[in-house]
Formats: C-alpha cells, structure tokens, sequence
C-alpha cells in the first residue's frame, strides 16, 4: 500500500494507522467544523471530514491519497461535541451514563479525482456512573480534546462500558480495517 497523508492531529487516528502498518504523513491545516443547519445527523461527521480532506488538497502540493475523518458523538438526535471546560465535560458524562449513545465517524479519502466518502455508527451504552466517578475520570485524564468528553481506551471505557456494538476502533475515532479496505480500492 503505498504512502497516504492524515489530515488529522488526533493521537489515536495516527497509533490506529501505525497498528494497521499504514505509513502515512501528517498534515494538518486550521479547518471550519461547522455544517449546514438541518443537515442529517449521520451526514455531518462525513461533510467536516470532507472540509478538511479539501483544504489539504487545495492549499498543498501533495501527489498522495489524503485521508481525514471526524467523530461525533450523538445521544437523542443531539450531537455532543468536545466540553468546552471541566463542568461541561461532567455534565455531558452524566447525560451519557446508563444510556446508550451513538459514536459516528465520517471519513473522506481524496487521490486525484476520486473521492471514497462514508460513516461508520457505532452503538455505545454506559453503565450509571456515579458523579465520583465521572469526576475522578475528568480531573484524572482531562478529555477536553475528545467529542463525548471520553476515550474508551481510557479508564472509563474500560470501567464504564455496558456494552459496544460495532466497531470498537471507530469508537477511539477510526473504522480502520473499512480504512484499509478503502485505501486498497485506489
């Protein structure tokens, strides 16, 4: 497989890769996360991961595959984004506990002109946790920079999952044996 770049800065995006054996560059540039209002739920992880795939491709000079995802988190039909703080981060953990929510990941491969686009939903449930524990997992590992305010590779998933249904590695951000699978097309 030959070469790619990530368009991402997500320390478990790159170590997903690196356990696939994917060899990869990174290249990263300052992206508009917004969508469109009314835009389906499951549409917009894919329409962000697409912004950023597009803004590499049009401001670098790159011959290879660029790969770029984004991951929301969706409880209600309501997209939980990163907390902005501490409080924010405990209160969205106390929606989460003894619920399930849906962990969705969008994710764009651009190579010259062909564009390979698509979601990946995953089924997350929650055992109730206590506010003691909600707290002890934010102060303790600070998930400001994870939408959900969580890592499921962390203390809380480990702890706190009830159960999972789909891929677990789309959870920690991306689908990457669909990734491969995808890159193996070009």
């Amino acid at each position: 497989m030959q070469k790619i770049i990530l368009a991402s800065q997500s320390p478990r995006r790159k170590q997903l890769l690196e356990w696939a054996e994917v060899t990869f560059n990174i290249l990263v540039k300052e992206t508009d996360e917004s969508y469109p209002p009314g835009m389906a739920i499951d549409e917009v992880p894919v329409h962000i991961a697409r912004n950023k795939a597009l803004v590499i491709k049009q401001t670098s000079n790159v011959s290879l595959p660029i790969l770029a995802a984004d991951t929301v988190v969706v409880i209600d039909n309501t997209i939980i984004g990163k907390p902005k703080n501490r409080e924010d981060a405990v209160n969205i953990l106390m929606v989460l506990s003894g619920k399930k929510h849906f962990v969705i990941t969008g994710v764009v491969i651009l190579y010259n002109e062909k564009e390979i686009a698509f979601a990946d939903k995953t089924t997350v449930e929650f055992h109730s946790l206590t506010e003691e524990q909600i707290e002890f997992y934010v102060d303790k590992y600070q998930p400001y920079d994870k939408a959900g305010a969580y890592a499921i590779q962390e203390w809380i998933g480990v702890v706190g999952i009830r159960s999972i249904n789909g891929d677990f590695y789309n959870v920690m951000g991306l689908p990457v044996s669909r990734v491969v699978q995808a890159l193996a097309t070009l």
